[in-house]
């Protein structure tokens, strides 16, 4: 059996499903790549058991079925490495052989009867958001999860459909980021008022998958499990266990100031600040008076520093202590140009950062004695 590939094709393809492949697992058979061809339809799959992904490779010319397991590492490098523009895949029961241009390589394969199966995407009633704001809500929510904690739920985002409009929150109860968007709704939903919660690792995958802006993303929910669909790809996961916290109960409903500031020297100001903080002295005073945003910090063994800008703020003065990296991270996704609105109410309350209307990031002031 023999597969006739674009190369830069393929070696796209293959990078993205990659993602999904575990580097440490007791079961050395999900280190590949599963190979398929029927009925002219070439598809790399993908999977640790928990996520999986489904890959489609356009421009293939497959000369007879083909169903094997290709190991990840090697086959990535050497598609990175190979000079020319095509590649030729002979397949047979124990081997796989590679050949493009002037270089030829023979690899071992696994039985590919033995891989787990993964579901592809058949589902008549989904969501359906565009992929640009599909790719937008993700990068701004994945970061705020907490992937390392005991409380699983905080290791995913939560997905909320009310009224036409999908909702994801992601929080490691130190900050919370809120985003909404329209989704269109097809079928019926069977939700039942359940809140899917989705491990960040799988919405990593389908930020990866959309090709394009005007792309589609389809969301199909089940009782377990999940399935987006999207150009190519399709991105199955199982659902978080466990219970979200009561998000909406940290975001305060009223604030005594109201500060437009630009994102870009804001963020340029913290990460100065940044640079004389340890993990022991990780805070940084954010100090708001007389027209000025004053960032100091200090560390034993590292010395001290004093940020100031210029900020629209005439009220009495008031002194925040937070984690700056939570801030630069949240700035780091938005536009430089872009203008977002931080509300305070004092130096013990949540403050919050608002891009624009469908864009809510809460973070908790650090305390001066811990």
């Amino acid at each position: 059996m023999k597969l006739h590939c674009h190369q830069p094709t393929l070696a796209a393809a293959f990078q993205i499903v990659s993602g999904v492949v575990p580097t440490r697992t007791p079961k050395d058979i999900l280190k590949n790549i599963r190979l398929t061809a029927r009925d002219g339809r070439v598809t790399l799959t993908g999977t640790d058991q928990e996520v999986a992904m489904r890959y489609d490779v356009a421009g293939v010319e497959a000369t007879g079925d083909v169903d094997t397991l290709l190991p990840t590492n090697r086959v990535l490098s050497i598609l990175r490495e190979l000079q020319d523009q095509s590649v030729e895949f002979d397949i047979d029961v124990d081997s796989v052989t590679l050949t493009s241009g002037h270089s030829r390589f023979r690899l071992s394969v696994h039985d590919a009867s033995e891989y787990p199966p993964v579901p592809d995407f058949d589902d008549d009633a989904y969501l359906t958001v565009s992929g640009s704001d599909a790719r937008q809500m993700v990068r701004r929510t994945t970061f705020a999860t907490d992937v390392e904690s005991t409380r699983y739920a905080l290791g995913g985002v939560l997905f909320e459909l009310t009224d036409g409009t999908l909702t994801l929150a992601a929080t490691d109860s130190r900050r919370l980021a809120l985003v909404r968007t329209p989704a269109t709704v097809s079928g019926e939903i069977p939700l039942n008022g359940a809140k899917p919660i989705v491990p960040t690792k799988a919405l990593t995958l389908l930020e990866r998958s959309v090709e394009s802006g005007d792309a589609e993303v389809r969301l199909a929910v089940h009782a377990n499990d999940v399935v987006f669909r999207t150009g190519s790809s399709t991105v199955y996961s199982r659902l978080v266990e466990g219970r979200f916290p009561q998000y909406r109960d940290v975001i305060p409903r009223e604030v005594k100031h109201t500060i437009d500031i630009v994102v870009g020297p804001f963020y340029a100001a913290i990460r100065q600040a940044q640079i004389v903080t340890n993990e022991e002295s990780r805070g940084v005073d954010f100090v708001f008076g007389n027209g000025m945003l004053t960032l100091r910090s200090q560390a034993a063994d590292v010395g001290q520093s004093t940020v100031e800008m210029p900020i629209s703020y005439d009220s009495e003065e008031l002194t925040i202590m937070f984690d700056p990296s939570f801030i630069a991270e949240y700035l780091r996704i938005l536009e430089p140009e872009t203008q977002v609105q931080l509300k305070l109410i004092d130096s013990e309350s949540a403050a919050v950062l608002q891009a624009d209307d469908n864009y809510t990031y809460v973070i908790m002031p650090l305390s001066r004695d811990g």
